[in-house]
């Protein structure tokens, strides 16, 4: 069953004739991955923010559940749609618990404050993300991957079959980026939720689909998708090469006997080679 479909999208900002994307078509199912990737400034977010409602097509429409985005208010999206940002600005030293009660408030009225359910909803979020003894830490007290677990934790508490994500691991150490990682994995797993998720990181995707997700790919290039596909499908040297003007080796190490480790190792840009190099990657 398609929980997210979107046909023949495309926009351009007011005042400008130029699209960012355009004719951008795909769907994704329950408990599956959809990950975009590719360069700077070629339209990943902005597609994002399309999905959230933030910004509407100029072109094509986008269904959530069956239902027309344009059709839904901000409050309505958020019951079907949550969002974990690439980064959050900590201005207040609200308590972890509080933030993450935060994602109830499409549930919750103007002038009313989170129920008991609001209040448990949030303690099962933090559960799920693992930072339960954190819930009355300050925010502005967390490092960074923590700060990300608790958004993943918000996200969740909005009790939404999609939940959009922005570069989840951008900023984080080494530790951290594969402590979100698997925590996606775990809650897709576990919650059948349905992910889109904007990457810089090829070899997350690989990650994604070695952990038994369903997991999509789709290359962002000159406003349109220049292929769409599982991960090793799609994740090859010549994709990489359009896509980023890299040149890069796949290299592939058996983790056992039914799991083959594949990354994708840059070795140079394209601008940096002479001709005679520059053969031998053709």
């Amino acid at each position: 069953m398609s929980i997210l479909q979107v046909t023949n999208a495309s926009f351009s900002y007011e005042r400008q004739s130029e699209n960012i994307f355009e004719d951008i078509s795909f769907t994704v199912g329950k408990g599956e991955i959809f990950c975009l990737l590719g360069p700077n400034g070629c339209g990943k977010s902005t597609l994002l923010d399309n999905i959230l409602g933030v910004n509407h097509l100029k072109q094509g429409d986008i269904r959530v559940m069956g239902k027309d985005t344009r059709t839904l208010k901000s409050g309505q999206i958020a019951r079907y749609i949550a969002y974990v940002p690439q980064s959050h600005e900590r201005t207040f030293p609200y308590q972890v618990i509080d933030i993450v009660k935060m994602g109830r408030a499409a549930y919750t009225g103007r002038f009313s404050s989170p129920s008991a359910e609001d209040k448990e909803i949030a303690k099962e979020a933090l559960d799920l993300v693992g930072l339960r003894h954190l819930r009355h830490r300050p925010y502005t007290q967390l490092s960074g991957g923590e700060g990300q677990l608790v958004m993943i934790a918000r996200a969740l508490a909005q009790k939404t079959p999609v939940i959009v994500m922005d570069e989840p691991t951008a900023h984080l150490d080494f530790k951290h980026e594969m402590v979100v990682m698997e925590t996606i994995v775990k809650l897709v797993k576990t919650t059948d939720l349905t992910v889109i998720m904007a990457t810089h990181f090829p070899n997350h995707t690989f990650y994604l689909e070695n952990s038994g997700i369903k997991t999509t790919v789709a290359l962002m290039h000159n406003k349109h998708f220049l292929e769409v596909g599982n991960p090793t499908r799609v994740l090859n040297e010549h994709n990489m090469r359009t896509l980023y003007n890299v040149n890069t080796k796949l290299m592939t190490c058996p983790l056992d006997t039914s799991t083959v480790l594949k990354q994708l190792v840059p070795v140079s840009t394209l601008k940096r080679l002479n001709e005679e190099e520059r053969n031998t990657y053709v």
